[in-house]
């Protein structure tokens, strides 16, 4: 049998436009318009402005390269990449795969970065993405846990390999160059979780793209990057999750042995693209459903925040010690200080919402903060369970004079087609360093990408003149 690299690089490299189903269109847009809106956002924080400034230090005068959205500076490819997904990364408006990955941050700026270069259309440009994402997450998906109590931060490690491989299909690479892209991704993949615990900034997606960019032009250049390369003796899976026999330390379903063949499976007929979900509140993903799971049972039940007496909410366990058992930083269950799951059902409970336009990190108590959010959340009791779906927790409210409403969360709260997305990632339109006019010519661009001659159309109306 061919090796896993060799599967996913024949499929890719024969992908085209009109093998993809409706929905994986429709969702490449939305995934391509929740990156912008995030670049937008973060190109005004310091973490965004810091890596412009890098990149315009150390690159500035190239002549042949990429665009930095928003700023409009030249750079390589990579360095451009980098500076974008950094950005992406900055603004906390991410989509989300299994709670711990983040493919926005890095498939989209590589795409991007590669469309420029190539004048590629936004037809190639919807097929690269959706080919992007769904690499990163097949090789992801039921490692991730595991791998995150290894000490690596699954986003950027499986991130690089989203990114180059939608960069090499825009670029129209054949087989073998996808196959060593894929290959060579496993070398430069990186992203650990100590520097985080130790008061250090983690180092994420931003890198893991700018190396994905270096992976694509070396296997153009005719570097050829192995075959058995993922599961190999000495391969990825054997260095990253700690064996190449699919055994798991944790898993988000309570198995313990994951399969290999799971990776190229079905390819091209299920979709686990369309697992990905939008995070529109910058906050921890696994809270966006406590808040929309909150929000809507006292606003359908009419509950007054004054006739609360406790909140319970019974999660996957997981949700509960992040980043992960092995190295927990958070524990969900028992803090209750603001930024804590805790803290965001009682804040919801009481606003019926939260701000799409929140600066995300550090998530503390904000001066808007309505003055009984701290007292409501000290009556909060998060309940771990081992089967509880992802994102999708069972939250009961309990009254003053003693009745009770339950709603249950199914997951997939947050996954909604291009019009839903659109309706609400306007919500941050005022917040922009662009007219509201021109963050609607976005939306219209990516709801027509497939329209476009050109994907960098989109590139351009992110400048600020």
């Amino acid at each position: 049998m061919a090796s896993l690299s060799r599967q996913l690089a024949r499929w890719v490299t024969k992908l085209a436009y009109d093998d993809l189903p409706p929905a994986v269109i429709d969702r490449a847009k939305g995934v391509t318009l929740q990156c912008l809106s995030s670049v937008l956002i973060g190109s005004q924080t310091k973490p965004g402005r810091d890596a412009i400034a890098l990149i315009r230090q150390e690159e500035d005068g190239v002549r042949k390269g990429a665009t930095i959205l928003v700023n409009g500076g030249t750079a390589t490819r990579g360095g451009a990449a980098f500076a974008n997904a950094e950005m992406a990364f900055a603004g906390g408006k991410w989509d989300t795969f299994r709670m711990l990955m983040h493919p926005g941050t890095s498939v989209p700026p590589a795409a991007l970065a590669a469309a420029e270069d190539s004048g590629a259309s936004g037809r190639e440009f919807i097929t690269a993405i959706a080919a992007g994402y769904e690499v990163m997450e097949r090789l992801a998906a039921d490692v991730i846990p595991t791998l995150m109590a290894r000490g690596f931060h699954a986003s950027p490690v499986f991130g690089i390999f989203g990114a180059a491989v939608a960069a090499a299909k825009i670029y129209r690479v054949n087989e073998d160059q996808m196959n060593s892209t894929i290959a060579l991704c496993a070398s430069l993949a990186g992203g650990n979780l100590e520097g985080a615990r130790s008061g250090g900034r983690a180092l994420r997606e931003g890198a893991a793209v700018r190396n994905a960019m270096l992976a694509v032009a070396l296997a153009r250049q005719g570097h050829v990057g192995g075959e058995t390369v993922l599961e190999g003796e000495a391969g990825f899976y054997h260095a990253y999750v700690g064996n190449n026999q699919g055994r798991l330390t944790y898993s988000f379903t309570g198995d313990t042995h994951a399969s290999l063949d799971n990776v190229t499976a079905g390819l091209g007929e299920a979709w686990i693209f369309l697992e990905t979900l939008y995070r529109v509140y910058s906050i921890s993903g696994y809270n966006i459903a406590h808040v929309e799971l909150a929000a809507r049972l006292c606003i359908e039940h009419d509950i007054r925040h004054q006739d609360i007496e406790r909140i319970e909410a019974v999660v996957n366990w997981l949700e509960t010690q992040y980043p992960s058992p092995a190295f927990a930083v958070r524990r969900e269950d028992t803090d209750r200080e603001p930024g804590s799951t805790a803290y965001h059902l009682a804040y919801a409970a009481i606003k019926r919402g939260f701000p799409l336009l929140r600066d995300w990190a550090p998530q503390t108590a904000n001066a808007d903060d309505p003055p009984e959010t701290m007292a409501l959340t000290q009556r909060v009791t998060i309940i771990p369970s081992h089967t509880m779906p992802l994102f999708g927790p069972r939250i009961t409210i309990v009254k003053k004079d003693g009745s009770s409403h339950t709603i249950q969360g199914t997951g997939r709260e947050f996954i909604w087609d291009f019009d839903e997305q659109a309706r609400r990632i306007r919500g941050v339109s005022g917040g922009l360093p662009i007219s509201a006019a021109r963050f609607e010519d976005i939306i219209e661009t990516c709801r027509t990408l497939d329209q476009q001659a050109r994907a960098d159309a989109l590139v351009k109306l992110t400048l600020v003149s």
